[in-house]
C-alpha cells in the first residue's frame, strides 16, 4: 500500500516507530508492534507499528513519522512510501528459546546480539532477553559467545602499542570510585589505559557519571583514542564510544529493572575490554551482605568465571576479592565522589584513607601485573606516583584532554538544600545499610542532579554520641531534599 508521509515532530528513540490510522491498519492487516517495511527511492526501513484510533494525529492515507526516521528517510511532509507487513525478527524465536530454559548456540547468540545493535529490537522484547537470561543461567560457551557477539557488532580499537592496561569493579557498594585514582597512576607510569566506564546500573553514581563533574565523557570514538594516546589514559562513558554498542542497549533496559545477570554482566565486562584491546585486566569483585556477591565462595565462583571466559580471549586477568561492607569513600553521589577522588590525588590531609588505601592497592597489583614493579613492591610504586603529585599532574592532563568542567575540584558545587542526620544516643557504628544508604541518595536526586547524594562522617567503628552527625543529604530541589527524607523514614542506614 502506499501512503503520504505525515511528519510528527517527536523523538521516540529507538526502532523506528510509524503510525497508521486504524482503518488503514485493518485493511492492511496488521496490529500494533506489527513490523513494517517502508520503502523510498529503492532504500528499506524495517519499522514498528503503533496505530491511531482517531484522525487524529494521523488521517487515513498518512502515515505518522518520527524524527528518527524522518531524518534518516530524507523524506518531506506528503513524501509517498511504499508499506509492506514484515516478518518479526528471527532472534525473537532465540530469546523465546533461552526463556524456555534451553541453552543457545554461537549463530542463534549472535543473532540477538545484531538485532540489538541494529536496533530491530523493541524495549519490551529487549526485556524479555535481559529477563531470559537473567532467570535462566548462561554457560560459559554462551558467555563466551555473547561476548564475542558485542565485540565484532562494534567498532575496534588498535593502539599499535604493547601492553594496554584496564580495570574494573563490579559495582554494588556506593562510593568506590578507585578507577578515576588508579587511571593517572598507571598512565602516569608509562602505559596506556583506555578506560570506558558506565553510567549508573543500580547505585547513586557511575564511574561516568563522577568523571563528568570534572570533564566531558560523552567522547566520540576517534577523540577517545587521540586522547589516550597523547597523555596516555581516558575515562569515558562507554556509551559515546560505540564500542560494543548492544552492551550499552542492554545496560539501558537493567535500569529500571534494577537488575544485572552474571552472564550477561561478564559479557559487558570482557567485551568493552576486547573492544580498545585490552592485554592485561583487573577484576575487583567486592562482597558482603549488600554487595552483588554475598559471601567470599559467590565473589571466588565469578571471579573463576571471569579467569576462564578472559583467559578464552587471551586476556591477562587477574582478579582481586575485597570486602564491600561499607561505602568506599565518603561522598555518595557524583559531584560528592569526585571531591574525594581529587583530594585523594592531590594529598588531601582530609582526604578518605579507605578510599586512597583500596585505590593504591589495585594499582599496585596492577602495576606487578606489567612488571613495572616486582612483586610486593607495587604498592609502594603506586604511593610512590601519589605523593610526587604524578598522579595528579596526569589526571589533569586527562581532564583538559577530555575537556575540563572545573577549574578547581574546591569548587565543585554539591547540593544547596540539605539536612544533617545525627544520633540519638552513644554507640559505635557497626554496620552500614548500603542498600538504604543508596536509596536515600537516589531518592535525593542522584545521579542524574550532580550535586545530590551523601556526605558520610561516620564510618564502621566509629563511635558516636547524640546529637553527633552521621551523614549529611544534600538535594538540588526542596522536593527532593524532601523525597530524601521520606526515605530515610523507611530506612535503617546506620546501626550503632
Amino acid at each position: 500500500m502506499k501512503f503520504a508521509v505525515h511528519k510528527l515532530m517527536l523523538a521516540t528513540g529507538w526502532p523506528f516507530v510509524v503510525i497508521l490510522n486504524e482503518n488503514d491498519a485493518r485493511a492492511l492487516g496488521v496490529h500494533p508492534f506489527d513490523r513494517l517495511n517502508v520503502r523510498l527511492n529503492n532504500r528499506q526501513w524495517n519499522t514498528v507499528l503503533d496505530v491511531a484510533k482517531s484522525g487524529f494525529p494521523v488521517k487515513p492515507g498518512q502515515m505518522g513519522v518520527f524524527e528518527e526516521l524522518s531524518n534518516t528517510m530524507g523524506s518531506r511532509e506528503g513524501t509517498i512510501v511504499s508499506v509492506t507487513p514484515a516478518p518479526k525478527p528471527t532472534s525473537l524465536r532465540y530469546i523465546k528459546k533461552k526463556m524456555a530454559g534451553f541453552q543457545l548456540n554461537r549463530k542463534e547468540i549472535f543473532e540477538i546480539v545484531k538485532d540489538i545493535t541494529e536496533r530491530h529490537l523493541t524495549d519490551i522484547e529487549m526485556t524479555y532477553f535481559v529477563t531470559a537470561f537473567y532467570i535462566n543461567t548462561m554457560t560459559e560457551n554462551e558467555i563466551v559467545w555473547l561476548t564475542d557477539a558485542m565485540v565484532r557488532t562494534g567498532r575496534r580499537l588498535d593502539f599499535g602499542r604493547g601492553k594496554i592496561v584496564d580495570k574494573h569493579c563490579i559495582g554494588g557498594i556506593p562510593g568506590n570510585r578507585t578507577t578515576m585514582i588508579i587511571v593517572p597512576i598507571i598512565a602516569a607510569n608509562g602505559f596506556l589505559i583506555p578506560k570506558t566506564s558506565s553510567r549508573s546500573i543500580t547505585s547513586p553514581a557511575g564511574t561516568a557519571d563522577t568523571m563528568e563533574v570534572l570533564a566531558d565523557v560523552a567522547l566520540d570514538i576517534g577523540k577517545f583514542k587521540r586522547i589516550v594516546k597523547k597523555v596516555g589514559g581516558c575515562i569515558a562513558w562507554g556509551g559515546s564510544v560505540s564500542l560494543a554498542p548492544a552492551d550499552d542497549q542492554i545496560i539501558r533496559i537493567e535500569h529500571p529493572l534494577s537488575i544485572d545477570a552474571e552472564g550477561q554482566l561478564i559479557a559487558s565486562v570482557l567485551a568493552k575490554k576486547a573492544s580498545v584491546g585490552s592485554t592485561h585486566l583487573l577484576i575487583d569483585i567486592p562482597y558482603g551482605l549488600f554487595a552483588k556477591c554475598k559471601t567470599l565462595n559467590a565473589a571466588k565462583r565469578l571471579g573463576d568465571k571471569f579467569l576462564s571466559v578472559g583467559n578464552r580471549f587471551g586476556l591477562k586477568t587477574h582478579v582481586v576479592l575485597t570486602e564491600g561492607i561499607e561505602p568506599i569513600g565518603n561522598g555518595i553521589g557524583p559531584a560528592l565522589e569526585a571531591i574525594d577522588v581529587m583530594k585523594v590525588l592531590a594529598n588531601a590531609r582530609d582526604a578518605p584513607l579507605d578510599l586512597k588505601a583500596k585505590s593504591l592497592y589495585l594499582a599496585g597489583v596492577m602495576l606487578e601485573m606489567v612488571v613495572m614493579a616486582q612483586k610486593g613492591k607495587g604498592f609502594e610504586l603506586a604511593r610512590a606516583t601519589v605523593d610526587s603529585g604524578m598522579a595528579l599532574k596526569k589526571m589533569n592532563e586527562i581532564i583538559d584532554a577530555q575537556g575540563r568542567r572545573v577549574k578547581d575540584y574546591s569548587k565543585i558545587q554539591v547540593g544547596e538544600h540539605r539536612f544533617e542526620h545525627c544520633a540519638t544516643h552513644n554507640g559505635t557504628v557497626k554496620g552500614i545499610n548500603l542498600n538504604s544508604i543508596s536509596s536515600v541518595a537516589q531518592a535525593a536526586g542522584a545521579p542524574l542532579d550532580k550535586g545530590a547524594g551523601i556526605l558520610l562522617h561516620k564510618h564502621i567503628g566509629d563511635k558516636v554520641r547524640p546529637r553527633e552527625k552521621i551523614f549529611t543529604v544534600y538535594a538540588e530541589s526542596k522536593f527532593k531534599l524532601v523525597a530524601a527524607k521520606e526515605a530515610l523514614k523507611d530506612s535503617e542506614c546506620f546501626d550503632y
